[in-house]
């Protein structure tokens, strides 16, 4: 009697007949033996079918088979250390569940956008599984750090009355006979949160409406946004290095063989561990302007100068005390220099740019309101986000996390576009 299992335990059926639900990954044939590459979604294995040991219906079957089609199959688990996994199969039986003609994806070269058109099944290759489990293991190490540190999981509201940041590249949609937006950012939301509960994170989508065709932009990305009450930018800053830290080890220890199977080079990882550099604004510039770009104080960074300051290190680097006109409304002054603020972006190594944005926030009711009519926000919009500092302000600070560029970084991929499932871009709206 077999035994039911999927490919990632068969190591706990040495010498036993087992059946597995699968797909074919791919078929080679030697005359009289053939060899299925098979793949349940828990892993890969190898599914050898000897004709002089088989009846002829299960050898016919296994050579009708074609790639992707669906079968349960039969057979004993062997260890062969020659094979990926450790193990393969001596396969006895073959149900065949469906049988696949004309396969768009072969093993041959396609084309970025046709394998975009095909996501829902470009999804199957080993290369997109490897980074979907490695994307899986991120969220995890997230829960798991912040819930292990005392915060408490938060969900703001996707639908908004208005913008987190004043920004104009929303997604604006009627909601009844209002106008509302899909949000940007539950930051906002998290500040109420934190003067509730202390210690508070977020993780869901967040949507930007911005036309930007980067490798590192998607107009549909999830974020991660932590905020903590009594809480200053220093403090912050060494729970976000902290934080990285426990994320990137987490892959390194968890998930190596996708790590090694998407070609990462998995040392430079390893090397990820707090504390990180730091930098100021003003040192930045200062070394820009020293390396050939040409940048005046006041003017943000892109993705050149990002790269630029990164390559002088092999951890994530802190670039703190940005000028306050290129900031957030939110974000509090230094004290000993108001025409800065107390914020950091971190910015990942190997030109990954910036996965961290933070700072402190305003706590002084009087500042925030003058903020409001500097940058023409709504009083009454805003109103709820005021009575933050009206009752009870505290010092509090927070950042977000970019999810999928994220990804991208421990992943070492090109784009943005294979961290996620399914990628909403400019243009791209399909599958």
């Amino acid at each position: 009697m077999a035994t039911k299992s999927v490919i990632r335990d068969v190591n706990q059926h040495v010498g036993e007949t087992v059946t597995i639900g699968a797909w074919i990954n791919n078929k080679r044939s030697s005359g009289k033996i053939q060899f299925l590459q098979l793949r349940d979604g828990t892993g890969y294995i190898q599914g050898v079918v000897v004709k002089s040991e088989v009846p002829e219906e299960v050898w016919n079957d296994a050579k009708s088979l074609t790639q992707e089609s669906s079968l349960y199959v039969t057979g004993v688990v062997r260890e062969e250390p020659r094979s990926q996994s450790g193990f393969e199969l001596t396969v006895t039986g073959i149900e065949i569940i469906h049988l696949t003609e004309n396969y768009p994806i072969t093993p041959k070269e396609h084309g970025v956008d046709f394998l975009m058109d095909h996501r829902h099944l470009w999804l199957r290759s080993s290369k997109q599984r490897a980074i979907l489990l490695v994307r899986a293991e991120i969220i995890r190490a997230v829960q798991q750090f912040f819930d292990e540190n005392g915060f408490t999981l938060v969900d703001p509201p996707i639908l908004t009355p208005s913008s987190a940041e004043g920004t104009t590249e929303l997604f604006h949609i009627k909601y009844f006979d209002e106008d509302a937006y899909l949000t940007q950012s539950g930051q906002l939301y998290m500040e109420a949160a934190a003067m509730a509960l202390g210690k508070v994170y977020s993780f869901g989508p967040t949507f930007r409406a911005e036309k930007s065709k980067t490798r590192r932009h998607l107009i549909e990305f999830w974020m991660i946004e932590p905020e903590m009450a009594f809480t200053d930018h220093e403090e912050s800053l060494r729970v976000q290095e902290q934080f990285i830290s426990f994320v990137v080890q987490s892959v390194v220890k968890n998930c190596r063989k996708e790590l090694e199977a998407i070609g990462r080079d998995v040392s430079k990882l390893e090397q990820i561990q707090a504390p990180f550099p730091r930098i100021t604004y003003d040192e930045a510039i200062e070394f820009l302007n020293q390396e050939g770009f040409e940048i005046p104080w006041g003017e943000d960074f892109g993705a050149p100068h990002e790269t630029a300051i990164a390559g002088k290190y092999d951890k994530p680097v802190f670039i703190t005390h940005y000028p306050a006109g290129i900031k957030a409304f939110y974000m509090k002054p230094d004290p000993n220099r108001p025409e800065v603020v107390l914020c950091a972006d971190m910015i990942a190594p190997e030109g990954y740019g910036e996965i961290i944005g933070g700072s402190q926030r305003i706590d002084d009711p009087e500042l925030m309101q003058q903020r409001f009519q500097e940058h023409d926000l709504s009083p009454d919009a805003y109103q709820w986000y005021m009575d933050l500092r009206t009752y009870g302000s505290v010092p509090h600070s927070g950042f977000g996390l970019g999810l999928e560029r994220t990804v991208a970084w421990i992943c070492g991929l090109d784009h943005v576009r294979e961290t996620i499932p399914f990628p909403r871009m400019l243009y791209r709206l399909y599958p």
